[in-house]
């Protein structure tokens, strides 16, 4: 299927690394010019290159979202080869031992600042001239933990309930442009940072030594599926993808889940 993305420009936030980077990798294969984001600029460079040798064009982004300064230095690199049709919020941090007791306040307006104001931000500089071209696409990456959260990290969990909300609100401020808002809330994401993680926590509780046999048990402690396994950052990438396409016109204001059918066991 042809996506219609040549032409198209995408900004990927915190696509240095992790799934942004797989979604950046994606929206390039499809045509899109792609602007790599994150605040180490060798590794965006290193994902930018990496996209160019594979035929894609992607240029650079470095700035700190979670602060004005580093996000109108964003917005100055991203337009410099055009102006951004595509938003993908892909920046968020967590952390997944975090609990009740052992956050603080701060720890509450750091992770919202970084995982909801700095896609605020983002909207602000990007959204304006989206709406004035009459096309657009604003994608937010959030978590299945936004409607059904756990007694851990519930910081993190509460700011992708906030990030949907969000998507819901900004779609209605853009009825009639052109420009859609939508968010893709994910299951469980395979990427380094998880799987060190979790081969850690199975080795700790005997499910095994290596991430094969570790990862069925940790899928039925942790996120018990239809699908048997943890999301690959290709299954979200596609998703983004289309979500980021001309085809996807009458799709806004809404969060498609893709977590392999999780359910509570």
């Amino acid at each position: 299927m042809d996506l219609q993305l040549n032409g198209k420009r995408a900004l990927v936030t915190g696509s240095s690394t992790g799934l942004g980077e797989e979604i950046a990798k994606v929206l390039a294969a499809e045509g899109a010019a792609v602007v790599v984001h994150g605040r180490d600029e060798a590794r965006a460079v290193a994902v930018a290159k990496a996209i160019r040798e594979d035929g894609g064009e992607a240029s650079v982004a470095v700035g700190d979202l979670a602060t004005d300064a580093g996000a109108d230095a964003v917005r100055a690199a991203s337009v410099v080869g055009g102006p951004v049709d595509i938003l993908v919020n892909n920046l968020g941090v967590y952390d997944p031992a975090a609990t009740w007791s052992s956050i603080s306040s701060a720890d509450w307006s750091g992770i919202y600042n970084t995982n909801v104001v700095s896609s605020v931000r983002t909207i602000q500089r990007f959204v304006p001239d989206m709406r004035e071209r009459g096309w657009g696409r604003v994608i937010q990456i959030s978590s299945v933990l936004g409607d059904r959260p756990m007694a851990s990290q519930p910081h993190y969990a509460a700011t992708n309930a906030a990030r949907d909300n969000l998507a819901a609100s900004l779609a209605r401020e853009l009825k009639h442009t052109g420009v859609t808002s939508n968010s893709v809330a994910a299951g469980g994401i395979l990427t380094p940072t998880t799987e060190a993680y979790l081969t850690d926590l199975g080795r700790q509780n005997g499910w095994g030594e290596t991430w094969e046999e570790i990862e069925p048990k940790a899928v039925e402690a942790l996120a018990t599926n239809d699908t048997g396994r943890i999301g690959r950052r290709r299954d979200y990438a596609d998703l983004v993808a289309f979500l980021a396409s001309p085809l996807s016109g009458y799709i806004t204001g809404t969060t498609l889940r893709a977590d392999g059918g999780w359910y509570d066991a």
